[in-house]
């Protein structure tokens, strides 16, 4: 697993290490801007071929520091570089105004003080007149909305107008107006096409607006050290998929996993659900489904068996036999049938998906539900269902943040896991799992992993299905759901554009090959 800072994590990781005697600010400050160096030419080859013309806008905090060493550095380079400082050099931290002082010493052009004029009529022209513009401006330190001058440098027209004629833009840890925390636009943001961060990556980069704002990101160490904690997100990564067959085993040592079934019409997103778990390794399914709908499921599965369940009496009888050790309800199920079953299959006591139907049926009494959770449950909400559950939380991550750092999609899927007891799994190109404990981890289906074609009908029951062919197997709810949301993009990535939710299950045996590998 990867760690995911917020700003004040790193900040106090930072001077940790510099109370300690390990490193000085300058050394960091040194290292940062060496490595935003190093990450632009191995970005763009071609720019350290040559010498270009860079505009290096700087800040009145440290992320300014970084600024003033890459543009030192760009400097010997033998580029043509112009620096622009937003604040009073008076009222710069200590190192990052002995940069500041470094660079005026070095270079007969001193730095140009940030306003509508010069900076706007000389560079934001067509064609634009400079090769590269970094953004050294806030960085992780913003914690009030981004605006004045900074609504023009933001702006769809001069985004457009740059890109058009090749002037690449990157930013330092992360783009200014983004919220380092939660990923989401304080007033404005300078959308860049390549971002450097150091040693971790930052939550924001991550989640919401982040991954659309930040290009591409790249982590260059400076030698920091960091203990992983509860309080610390979670990169999802394939390194947590530790389960293997042996000669020895046989199905029942798999588990039997119980998918409950909707009506008559209602059924594929069941046997959807039941093909996931299956294909993932649960040793037996068992569609439980309406007498109404048991000839039109059995003339559509062949390994799944069926099992004839009416109602909460009929699914508690069911489930006296101990082997079914993995429930998944709502996928398709219908609210009534939803509202009758779940109860039953809660008092069970056995690890349990809840997803659609078996959420939105609670929708009028959330309480009720969260009572009879118990801890080995996993809810797998997307953005309504969890509006119905958490109306108050997603309201607040709704409304339109004012300062930072702003309320996240990762706060809120934490403050959901504590109301109900249970792990919540909150659906999304930016999934974040959170367990009542405080434990997070985000499965982003971004950058390298974007798999948009994952919008389509029915992909998600096909992960209720993962999540409970691995709770059948004897993974642990937060790790049934960090594994099953990793595989399920691999599995759309795999297949590619033109996915419809019946593939996702037949790209695992590959899947499960190239992680072999």
């Amino acid at each position: 697993m990867t760690q995911l800072l917020t700003a004040a994590q790193m900040r106090a990781i930072e001077q940790a290490a510099i109370k300690s005697g390990e490193v000085t600010g300058m050394e960091l400050m040194e290292r940062a801007g060496r490595g935003v160096v190093k990450a632009i030419f191995e970005e763009w080859p071609e720019l350290a071929k040559t010498s270009g013309r860079a505009v290096v806008l700087c800040g009145p905090g440290n992320n300014g520091g970084d600024g003033f060493v890459v543009a030192r550095l760009l400097k010997e380079w033998g580029w043509e570089v112009e620096v622009f400082l937003y604040g009073d050099p008076e009222k710069l931290p200590p190192d990052a105004r002995a940069n500041y002082e470094r660079w005026n010493a070095k270079n007969e052009v001193a730095v140009h003080k940030l306003n509508p004029a010069p900076f706007v009529d000389d560079y934001l022209k067509f064609p634009p007149e400079f090769d590269l513009l970094v953004d050294g401006l806030f960085g992780t330190g913003l914690t009030r909305p981004f605006q004045g001058v900074f609504t023009l440098l933001a702006s769809e027209d001069a985004r457009r107008l740059m890109r058009s004629h090749g002037a690449r833009v990157v930013a330092i840890d992360i783009p200014s107006g983004l919220c380092a925390d939660s990923g989401r636009v304080l007033g404005n943001t300078i959308a860049a096409d390549l971002t450097v961060t150091f040693d971790d990556k930052k939550v924001g980069h991550m989640i919401s607006d982040g991954p659309v704002n930040c290009g591409r990101v790249r982590t260059k160490p400076i030698g920091l050290q960091s203990n992983m904690s509860n309080d610390v997100a979670r990169l999802v990564s394939k390194g947590f998929f530790p389960w293997a067959k042996t000669p020895k085993d046989h199905k029942y040592s798999h588990g039997h996993s119980l998918i409950l079934s909707g009506g008559s019409g209602k059924t594929g997103a069941a046997r959807l659900a039941a093909r996931g778990a299956l294909r993932i390794g649960a040793g037996l399914v068992t569609l439980g489904v309406p007498p109404a709908s048991l000839l039109e499921v059995a003339t559509q599965v062949t390994t799944i068996m069926l099992q004839r369940i009416e109602d909460g009496d009929a699914l508690s009888e069911t489930l006296e036999d101990e082997r079914l050790n993995a429930l998944c309800l709502g996928p398709g199920m219908g609210l009534e049938r939803a509202r009758n079953l779940v109860p039953a299959a809660l008092r069970a006591g056995r690890s349990t998906v809840l997803d659609a139907d078996a959420l939105t049926a609670f929708a009028d009494d959330p309480a009720d539900l969260f009572d009879q959770l118990h801890e080995t449950c996993v809810l797998t909400p997307h953005g309504g269902e969890f509006a119905r559950l958490f109306p108050d939380v997603a309201e607040h991550l709704a409304a339109v943040p004012t300062n930072g750092p702003a309320y996240s999609k990762v706060d809120a899927t934490r403050e959901a896991a504590k109301r109900a007891g249970c792990v919540v799994l909150f659906k999304g190109a930016d999934t974040v799992i959170a367990a009542p404990d405080g434990r997070c981890a985000i499965n982003s289906a971004h950058y390298d992993r974007s798999a948009p074609w994952l919008a389509t009908a029915g992909s998600g029951d096909v992960l209720a299905g993962f999540i409970t062919g691995l709770l059948a197997l004897g993974f642990g709810p937060m790790e049934a759901a960090e594994t099953a949301a990793w595989l399920h993009v691999e599995c759309a990535r795999l297949f590619g554009p033109g996915l419809i939710a019946e593939d996702l299950p037949e790209q695992l045996p590959e899947v499960f090959r190239n992680l072999a590998k």
